[in-house]
């Protein structure tokens, strides 16, 4: 199996990346070639068994789409693109990233006759805006409020498309807000929903720009592996023409994760968090959905977690070299 990861040099891609070398598999199939793709040379992976390819170019250039799958790839995971704030700030880079280089991608599948690749697509719970009900199951319709939701939801159009006429085999998955991302705050409007517990876990103090009250949908990094491992190998009939599924996670209000860091770390932890609003941040938050019905999702066989304490679990596990409790850090084989 050959895999190719676009957007490998980010966290879920390098974490994929680093997973397929640890197994030497993805989805229970053996991987004998991989190729890492970002608009920095993706340099993960190096005790990969079989042939590593890494390639730092921009998926929406002339012929870069053509390049990243001149060897074929049977699996190719579509990461790539800037998040939600970012894209939100800059419209045209925005569309240029996330719409045209999907689209190139796309489009130079199908001009290869005979090649069908399975495309898992990361989508986001940004293609739905309000009004939507309190638990939004996959039939309600797309309705984005923001320049990011609106590219994705263009994006799962394409896929479903492509799929629909045999030019791919694809999947697309909406992600919900990952959390707890390791590392340094990115663009995402979203980025506080870690840094409030990532930075007490560590010792520093964060920023909440939002009211406490604030819903969301979250899952850990270790999650969002697991449903690209599934959706590599499942089989993708029963899906039909509709291709993309919101993913299992866990519907937690500020309040709620604030309580969750204080059973694990204590009062002193909690402490560090400084409220500061941000009436921009608060407004993209605003329009975003906070719970979701995932049948489709649960019967294909994706999983999460099920407690916000879980993913703290999985972050000291998995960051912080902390041993979980039993029970409370699931979805590792």
């Amino acid at each position: 199996m050959r895999v190719t990861i676009i957007g490998a040099a980010g966290m879920i891609g390098r974490k994929l990346a680093e997973r397929i070398a640890a197994t030497g598999q993805i989805g229970g199939a053996p991987v004998y070639a991989m190729t890492l793709v970002d608009v920095i040379e993706p340099d993960v992976a190096p005790d990969f068994k079989g042939k590593r390819t890494l390639l730092a170019a921009d998926l929406a250039d002339a012929g870069v789409a053509t390049r990243v799958i001149a060897d074929r790839p049977e699996i190719i995971v579509h990461l790539a693109a800037i998040v939600s704030g970012e894209a939100e700030a800059d419209c045209a880079k925005g569309y240029r990233v996330n719409l045209d280089g999907t689209r190139a991608l796309l489009e130079a599948i199908q001009a290869v006759e005979g090649y069908c690749p399975r495309v898992i697509y990361a989508s986001s719970l940004a293609v739905f805006g309000a009004p939507f009900p309190d638990r939004i199951p996959d039939t309600h319709h797309l309705t984005p409020l923001t320049s990011y939701g609106t590219q994705k939801a263009m994006g799962e159009m394409m896929l479903n498309d492509y799929s629909r006429r045999g030019f791919l085999d694809g999947i697309g998955i909406r992600f919900p807000t990952i959390c707890i991302r390791p590392g340094k705050p990115n663009k995402a409007a979203s980025s506080f929903f870690s840094g409030i517990l990532r930075e007490p876990l560590n010792g520093q103090e964060a920023i909440l720009p939002v009211e406490d009250t604030v819903r969301h949908w979250f899952a850990s990094p270790r999650a969002a592996v697991g449903y690209i491992e599934h959706a590599a190998t499942m089989d993708t009939a029963p899906l039909g023409a509709q291709r993309c599924m919101t993913m299992p996670g866990v519907t937690a209000t500020v309040a709620e994760q604030i309580e969750a860091l204080r059973v694990v770390a204590g009062d002193a932890a909690v402490a560090l968090i400084k409220r500061a609003p941000d009436p921009a941040v608060a407004s993209i938050v605003a329009g975003w959905p906070r719970n979701f019905d995932t049948a489709r999702a649960n019967a294909a066989g994706f999983v999460a977690e099920t407690s916000f304490q879980e993913i703290i679990a999985v972050y000291l596990e998995d960051e912080m070299g902390q041993p979980a409790q039993t029970g409370t850090a699931p979805l590792r084989p």
